[in-house]
């Protein structure tokens, strides 16, 4: 199936979910977070933020829940909390070192869009020592937009210097996918068991779909 990359000059993945195994953290810290302020996690929640940069999340919990802290504190927290998982115990996805490594020795060009932070991004990919894989690594912090607005995946295209018709997307949640087909970008859905639900609708929407990176090879 490396057949896909036939012809693509640049190759964008997102990071939780589809780089490394993270999305299960995330609900855990939700649910931590929001006990704080004596608050259930909302069954509806993961869904409503998906897609979402780390800013706007932050101020879709505060307006959400009538949080009496700042937007600043809000994200603090959740780097704090999320720091140690991140440092120990979240994993590269099955396949992904073999990509990079196929990708690296072909000569394309390699590159991140993700919702997460820019101090998460540089601490996970650091630590599993895949940082100097990427020519070009961008949260949604920077655009006007997270996910599913293109202008995340744009901006990544505009840093390798690709046209987005040229660009191949890894995404594993609808709002990435519909991000990068909106961006003009072919997309390549990967299956993650916290969107397993959206399996269907995933498929549906991307040009390609694996359950593994390894499908690949």
């Amino acid at each position: 199936m490396l057949g896909i990359i036939k012809d693509i000059k640049a190759v964008i993945f997102d990071l939780d979910g589809t780089l490394v195994d993270s999305m299960w953290m995330w609900r855990d810290i939700d649910i931590e977070f929001l006990l704080k302020f004596g608050i259930e996690l909302p069954e509806d929640l993961q869904d409503r933020v998906q897609g979402m940069s780390f800013i706007e999340t932050a101020l879709y919990f505060k307006d959400r829940f009538s949080l009496d802290i700042s937007i600043d504190e809000i994200k603090e927290d959740w780097n704090k909390m999320a720091w140690e998982k991140y440092s120990t115990v979240i994993p590269l996805k099955e396949g992904v070192q073999r990509l990079l490594d196929f990708l690296r020795d072909s000569g394309i060009k390699i590159g991140i869009a993700t919702s997460n932070s820019r101090e998460l991004v540089d601490l996970v990919t650091k630590n599993l020592g895949i940082n100097g894989y990427f020519d070009s690594i961008r949260t949604s912090c920077e655009v006007k937009a997270g996910k599913p607005s293109p202008d995340i995946y744009l901006l990544v295209a505009k840093d390798l210097e690709v046209e987005p018709s040229d660009c191949l997307v890894f995404e594993d949640v609808i709002q990435g996918i519909m991000a990068g087909k909106s961006a003009g970008m072919n997309v390549a859905a990967i299956y993650d068991l916290a969107s397993e639900k959206d399996t269907e609708r995933k498929k549906e929407l991307a040009d390609y779909y694996f359950n593994s990176f390894e499908e690949l090879f």
